[in-house]
């Protein structure tokens, strides 16, 4: 009796032993590598960079005229529309100018008027005068003399009218500038800044001072300044969206509109400002709020998406030459062969199918051939060539060659002893 329970726990003690050797040796797409599924999303190759929004469409509102600012209709933040009266500067100078040159234009009215008076005078006596010569009734210097004096009227005249366009011109003047004291709206929109206050002399001698400024706040400009390294990727037209610090789940979106050749240089970083437009509805948006821009130079949606650790190599490749890489052979095992068929599609087909997931026409165009190590029955592995599209620097789109579901080698596993010497954490000392 007592060899036979002797045997059971013996046997028992190496079923354990087994089992546990079982479950801690070593296998094939087991503990010693590291998988994920293929999955189905969205996926974007996109360049960052910050910027700063600022209206699109803005006016800075100055005078023309120098005086004290009388008084001011409008405060930050109003709307105004064009057109309307936004400040007053005191026009009492101006007026009394304006004044005194209708007062001398009258002046000058009234002795234009005494000289055409004059004017019918001396051509009455030079005509007397001729009549008398002709029957020898007068003398030649009383002929002259009456000739003289209607010239002198008539260049009296024409200085006078002179004078009068002289005074026409500078009263145009100065009523412009007492209108000037008036400032109006040039253009519909809201006041964002005031730069002059109530009360405050102002000088335009030396240049126009700014009173305020108007601002179209419905559509704004982002400005993003972007690296010497990224500016080559991008392309005026190509689509760009942005978030604000405020709000990082909200996207708002627009198409690149300027890139200006000329950069600014940042503690010896060279930056290019790039510009694009976005609209402004709700107002949500504010001036020298500061944006986070991304420019989406490719994107997928609905894409079949693994890790790039979970390719082995990629290398572009035109879509024909793919096709005649990727066609199934004999030497091929059953699954190769299914995706490598699946691979093999034509130019049409592989368009086709781009064009399915919302692919962008320049992310078409270049297709990169690259292999995976899946996962198939009983944990082995498997090499299996595929073809990428859109990649970024965390994932990479599957346009043919694996199924959503399908499980693919993204790593190896380390043993404890590398994590920790890797990690810096300090061994545990052997116990006594």
């Amino acid at each position: 009796m007592r060899r036979f329970k002797f045997a059971l726990i013996v046997v028992a003690v190496l079923a354990l032993i087994g089992l546990a050797v079982y479950q801690l040796w070593p296998k094939s797409g087991g503990n010693d590598v590291m998988v994920t599924a293929v999955t189905r999303g969205d996926i974007e190759d996109v360049v960052t960079a910050s910027g700063i929004l600022q209206p699109r469409d803005y006016v800075d509102v100055g005078t023309q005229v120098s005086g004290q600012l009388m008084k001011l209709h409008v405060d930050i933040g109003d709307s105004v529309k064009k057109g309307d009266l936004l400040a007053e500067i005191d026009p009492t100078v101006y007026l009394a100018r304006v004044d005194a040159s209708r007062a001398q234009l009258r002046n000058q009215r009234a002795q234009l008027q005494e000289r055409h008076a004059q004017l019918v005078l001396a051509e009455q006596q030079d005509t007397r005068q001729h009549n008398l010569m002709a029957q020898k009734a007068t003398t030649d210097e009383a002929v002259q003399s009456a000739q003289a004096n209607l010239a002198s009227v008539k260049a009296q005249i024409e200085a006078i009218e002179a004078q009068i366009q002289q005074t026409e011109s500078s009263l145009k003047g100065d009523g412009a500038n007492l209108g000037y004291t008036k400032i109006y709206a040039p253009m519909s929109g809201t006041v964002v800044s005031l730069t002059a206050r109530q009360g405050q002399t102002l000088n335009a001698n030396q240049q126009a001072p700014i009173v305020l400024t108007i601002a179209d706040l419905s559509v704004m400009t982002v400005q993003a300044q972007v690296s010497e390294a990224d500016v080559s990727k991008l392309r005026v037209g190509m689509d760009v969206y942005f978030t604000t610090l405020g709000n990082r789940g909200e996207r708002f979106y627009g198409k690149l509109r300027q890139i200006r050749p000329t950069p600014e240089v940042l503690n010896n970083v060279v930056l290019y400002d790039a510009l694009f437009d976005v609209p402004n509805p709700e107002r949500k948006l504010m001036t020298q709020m500061t944006a986070q821009v991304f420019f989406v130079l490719a994107a997928a949606r609905d894409a079949l998406i693994v890790p790039m650790t979970a390719i082995a190599s990629a290398e572009p490749q035109a879509s024909g030459e793919v096709a005649r890489r990727q066609r199934p052979s004999s030497e091929n095992s059953g699954s190769d062969a299914a995706a490598n068929t699946a691979a093999g599609r034509g130019e049409r087909g592989q368009r086709q199918q781009g064009e399915r997931h919302g692919l962008r026409p320049e992310g078409i165009s270049v297709k990169r051939a690259a292999t995976v190590n899946v996962i198939i029955d009983k944990g082995r592995t498997e090499t299996r060539h595929v073809e990428v599209g859109v990649t970024n620097r965390v994932s990479a789109q599957i346009l043919s060659g694996l199924q959503e579901g399908e499980e693919v080698v993204v790593g190896q596993r380390r043993p404890e002893a590398e994590r920790a010497a890797a990690s810096g954490a300090p061994r545990m000392p052997p116990r006594i």
